[in-house]
């Protein structure tokens, strides 16, 4: 702080001197000097008796600048005007007008010394344009023309540096290499760019080291160390400081943060917490059923972190199937038919997990996949008794005696324990109860005779059930067919009363009979026919034998009708 105050005093001074440290009658040396001149001549001698003229000046003063901020107890003076057109003698007035001109300039009209009478602020305005005067005190008529000059406002080091756009956020790809770009910051420093280091900056990092690092001269920002995991660590809040004066000591500095954060990429293969999984099912479930679940674990994120599951030896590869769930990312073993524990009571399976998405750039890490094994052991399940066969057909004759039996039904506990079996047939199937099974031994019994002409199949049903256990039954469907017998005698259609007319000639049709046996074709091939004695007399009708019978007159006849 004090050494800019004294850089200040030193440039106050510094004006003040050059511009009192004015010779009207010697020639101008400094380049930063103007003058106007009204060219008047006048002669003077030379050291070799030369007559020499040169132009005089009318205004001669240095070009004005005023330190910005000044906070002194007296107006600064700014310079000082003078005109060789005043004699010193109190004659010539001083004008001053333009910007500024009589309330923060003021100028003494008889010495031509301006002063500044409020602190300037260079970022407000960087310049001011006056114009001078030098008039006759007693007439104001112009003793010279008005002449424009410029005060100009010093900068000074009073405004640090800003980050307009902060706090900033950036991203990173994970395992990026050293010195990758990862943002450019910028800050502004209000001062003048064109005068000394004010607003020259510099930028360093105050916090985010050894990670990141930044280009003192461009302000990006950069990674400084290989193999940043995001899965160690995947934020990081990085301090950028911008300092002026070219970062020198006395320099004004800003600051701001920048939150980095570490994009995912695929550098991590899918692993499985442990080696071998234990499962196990129950032999009564259906295909599709779910058995278990198993994850390989992948840090990566999104489709860098997706892994697929698939078996890739075992005696289970065609009992069971292994499918992703996308929302857990498990694998999800089903069953693809069912198990019997009887059969078989335990299966090995080995799951392969492994990455969708690959990343070229970290192929050399893998592989991107892990294996484990699976044990599925089968749970025995109390299942219902089955029958050894799935329907069931026999046969009995018509007529049989009660008790006959028919046939027999077999099932047997298929569980472990094998426990014994009853059976029992369902009434609903057989209604007027035919029929009756042992209960232990499943042999099936007629209970009446069957008429095959009534009904000629049965269908029925035996139960099964467990003794213990569950109770658990099952059920068998049992055809039984009514076999014939010849128990039926052929029947005439109908009964009819034949007229026939006196002295019919012998052998004339008068009519056809027939008859139908209820048996089967079997049993009535052929039929026997004959006239009772009582039906006719004198034997005047014969009856002809043909798979039908034809009446035929024997004689002539004086009856008008017989019956058959």
């Amino acid at each position: 702080m004090w050494e800019g105050l004294g850089l200040q005093v030193f440039l106050m001074c510094l004006g003040a001197v050059l511009c009192s440290a004015v010779d009207a009658s010697a020639p101008l040396e400094h380049s930063h000097r103007h003058r106007l001149s009204l060219h008047r001549h006048r002669e003077r001698t030379g050291k070799e008796g030369q007559v020499l003229h040169r132009s005089k000046r009318g205004w001669v003063w240095n070009q004005f600048f005023v330190i910005e901020e000044y906070t002194g107890p007296d107006p600064v003076l700014v310079g000082r005007l003078h005109s060789d057109v005043d004699a010193g003698d109190g004659n010539c007035k001083y004008i001053l007008s333009g910007e500024g001109a009589g309330t923060i300039f003021v100028i003494d009209d008889k010495t031509g010394n301006i002063h500044a009478t409020k602190t300037l602020d260079r970022e407000e305005q960087a310049q001011y344009t006056l114009t001078a005067q030098a008039v006759d005190r007693a007439t104001n008529k112009p003793l010279e023309p008005p002449s424009e000059f410029i005060v100009k406002v010093q900068d000074i080091n009073d405004n640090p540096p800003e980050f307009l756009h902060g706090p900033y956020y950036a991203r990173v790809p994970e395992m990026s290499n050293v010195g990758t770009s990862v943002m450019q910051v910028t800050a502004t420093d209000a001062d003048d760019p064109t005068y000394g280091n004010s607003a020259r900056l510099v930028y360093s990092i105050l916090q985010g080291q050894p990670y990141f690092s930044v280009e003192p001269q461009t302000g990006i920002i950069r990674t400084a160390l290989p193999n940043m995991d995001r899965e160690a660590r995947q934020e990081y809040d990085v301090v950028i400081q911008a300092k002026d004066m070219g970062g020198h000591m006395g320099g004004l500095s800003g600051t701001t943060e920048v939150k980095i954060t570490l994009t995912d990429v695929n550098d991590n293969p899918p692993k499985f917490p442990q080696s071998v999984y234990a499962m196990s099912v129950s032999e009564d479930k259906v295909s599709g059923e779910e058995v278990g679940r198993l994850k390989a674990k992948d840090p990566d994120l999104g489709e860098n972190g997706l892994v697929s599951y698939r078996f890739i030896e075992g005696d289970g590869m065609t009992v069971f199937e292994i499918t992703t769930d996308t929302d857990t990312r498990e694998g999800v073993i089903k069953l693809r038919k069912p198990v019997d524990f009887e059969t078989k009571r335990a299966y090995t399976l080995r799951v392969e997990a492994s990455n969708t998405h690959l990343d070229p750039r970290f192929i050399a890490w893998g592989p991107y996949k892990d294996t484990a094994t699976v044990k599925v052991m089968v749970e025995d399940a109390d299942e219902p008794p089955a029958f050894m066969a799935t329907s069931y057909s026999f046969e009995v004759e018509e007529n049989a005696r009660d008790g006959t039996v028919v046939g027999r039904v077999h099932a047997k506990d298929t569980d472990v324990a094998n426990n014994p079996v009853r059976y029992m047939i369902p009434r609903y199937t057989d209604v007027e109860q035919f029929f009756s099974v042992g209960p232990e031994d499943g042999i099936i019994k007629t209970t009446r005779p069957l008429d095959r002409e009534t009904l000629p199949w049965h269908n029925i049903s035996v139960s099964a059930t467990e003794i213990g256990g569950h109770h658990q039954d099952t059920k068998v469907r049992v055809n039984i067919k009514v076999k014939d017998m010849n128990d039926n005698a052929p029947e005439f259609a109908t009964q009819n009363e034949i007229l026939v007319c006196e002295n019919v000639s012998p052998g004339k049709l008068i009519e056809t009979v027939s008859a139908v046996d209820k048996d089967e074709m079997v049993h009535r091939q052929y039929f026997h026919f004959s006239i009772a004695p009582e039906a006719v007399n004198n034997q005047n009708f014969s009856l002809k034998d043909n798979r039908g019978g034809w009446l035929n007159v024997c004689d002539c006849i004086s009856y008008p009708y017989i019956t058959l």
